[in-house]
């Protein structure tokens, strides 16, 4: 490459970048870009070079230049786009893809990588009974109206009675309902970050985090998370050299890997948190599969820091939505507003069905029978994975879900791609991983390894892989 060829490949590269950033929303209508010496410096090019992509883009009408201020960004935005990627390789680790083929599967498909129970595991007759006690029971408003814009009152006062038996002391005022624990992410999201804040997660995390933080435009970092909790030495690196805005993690039982905080862990992340000004987001969507209570970070803290969210889509029914958020008092006014700006308020009828059936005295049962049943299959399916050559990275003593290492030199994107051309969905590696670094691991979620033809495709894990 000559001279010139050179100088114009890295004026493209300089526009491409900005142009990049305003796509991402990095940079908004209005925003002023890097100085020439700045961009210069950033992006390794000579002022020459960014002085040159400057003046192209003005003349393209994508910024405009204020004499003695600098350059601002003129060009409206595009579309929001995820990102999603069109060849197949890439879309078996994409989390919007990997959603999209767990729910558009056939019902009677092999899904070991699905993240929720089969219907068979739900408490079908609790949910008819709710069903027909607020059918019958229930006023007019019950089954026609908005709901108040905190959100269901028994539910609110539920939660808080669950909390309070975690030791954390919440008042019904401080808990307002979402439509899910997606959809209660997503507020606490849209209420405390910006296009271009960093947050933190756990690496690997539940794969729906990365999608929904990608959609707010957000920088992403990982942190490895071990049997006890986050890598302290790594969460302080990162802490320090990123300044994260939210950290977002499960307390309980982590997906993907099934660890369990502990206490000890659980202190040092807040001193880290408090020393930082990171705001955490604990998810306890697992907290009725626990075999025995494991720390909070919200019991710790007392909901200064912390934000809890939560759903009962996993042991009650994902075709009610119901979540909540829980949070100190001074946000609560901020945060209905913006569910309200944004969805107006939750509907009565889910939540009165959801709250009949988590007040049913067959619920206890129910959550009961579920975890011996999970138990007894973590048991029968660790061991199979093992004689298969399967590592579990951790024991899990509780919860649905198994992580496990592949035989050395396996790719689990390529075992999936095998897999999936068997009509079996699995969950590789890389999906949970902010770093890109789980890629020779699978989560299996053992309710739904009960077929024999999930053992027989891993028997032949290498020709999966194509090896």
């Amino acid at each position: 490459m000559d001279v010139q060829q050179a100088d114009g490949t890295r004026v493209a590269q300089v526009m491409g970048l900005v142009r990049h950033r305003i796509e991402r929303r990095l940079l908004t209508p209005g925003a002023r870009l890097p100085s020439i010496r700045a961009m210069a410096d950033g992006a390794g090019v000579s002022k020459s070079t960014v002085v040159e992509a400057y003046d192209r883009l003005h003349a393209e009408g994508v910024i405009r230049s204020r004499p003695g201020a600098g350059f601002y960004v003129a060009a409206p935005l595009a579309p929001l786009s995820l990102d999603v990627p069109s060849s197949e390789p890439a879309r078996m680790v994409d989390p919007v893809c990997m959603l999209r083929a767990s729910l558009e599967q056939d019902p009677a498909a092999l899904s070991p990588g699905c993240g929720w129970l089969p219907a068979a595991w739900m408490p079908e007759e609790l949910v008819r009974r709710a069903l027909r006690a607020v059918a019958r029971d229930g006023a007019p408003d019950a089954l026609f109206d908005y709901d108040s814009p905190l959100g269901h009152a028994p539910i609110r006062a539920f939660v808080a009675r669950r909390m309070a038996e975690q030791d954390v002391g919440v008042s019904p005022a401080q808990i307002l309902t979402a439509d899910s624990g997606s959809h209660a992410l997503d507020l606490i999201c849209r209420f405390l970050l910006r296009p271009g804040d960093t947050v933190m997660v756990d690496d690997p995390c539940y794969f729906n985090f990365l999608a929904l933080l990608r959609a707010h435009q957000v920088r992403v970092v990982g942190v490895p998370y071990l049997a006890d909790g986050p890598d302290i030495a790594a969460f302080a690196q990162v802490a320090e050299s990123c300044r994260p805005r939210l950290y977002i993690t499960n307390s309980a039982i982590h997906n993907p890997t099934g660890a369990v905080l502990s206490p000890v862990v659980a202190h040092r992340v807040l001193r880290l948190a408090e020393a930082h000004d990171i705001i955490v987001v604990e998810d306890d969507i697992f907290a009725d599969f626990e075999a025995a209570p494991a720390a909070r970070l919200a019991t710790f803290d007392g909901l200064e820091r912390v934000v809890r969210i939560g759903s009962f889509s996993k042991t009650v029914s994902a075709s009610f939505r119901c979540g909540y958020i829980a949070v100190r008092p001074d946000w609560v006014e901020g945060l209905v507003d913006l569910r309200v700006a944004s969805g107006i308020a939750s509907g009565r009828l889910a939540a009165g069905i959801c709250h009949a059936v988590l007040t049913d005295s067959g619920y206890r049962r129910h959550v009961a029978q579920m975890r011996m049943r999970l138990d007894q299959c973590r048991v029968r399916v660790l061991d199979r994975l093992k004689r298969l050559g399967l590592s579990p990275v951790v024991e899990p003593a509780s919860g649905p879900f198994v992580w496990c290492r592949l035989p050395a030199g396996l790719d689990a994107t390529r075992v999936a791609r095998g897999a999936l051309a068997h009509g079996v969905i699995l969950a590789p590696g890389n999906l949970f991983s902010a770093n890109g670094t789980a890629a020779d691991c699978l989560r299996f979620n053992v309710a739904r390894m009960e077929d024999e033809a999930v053992y027989r495709l891993l028997a032949d894990v290498r020709g999966l892989a194509g090896g």
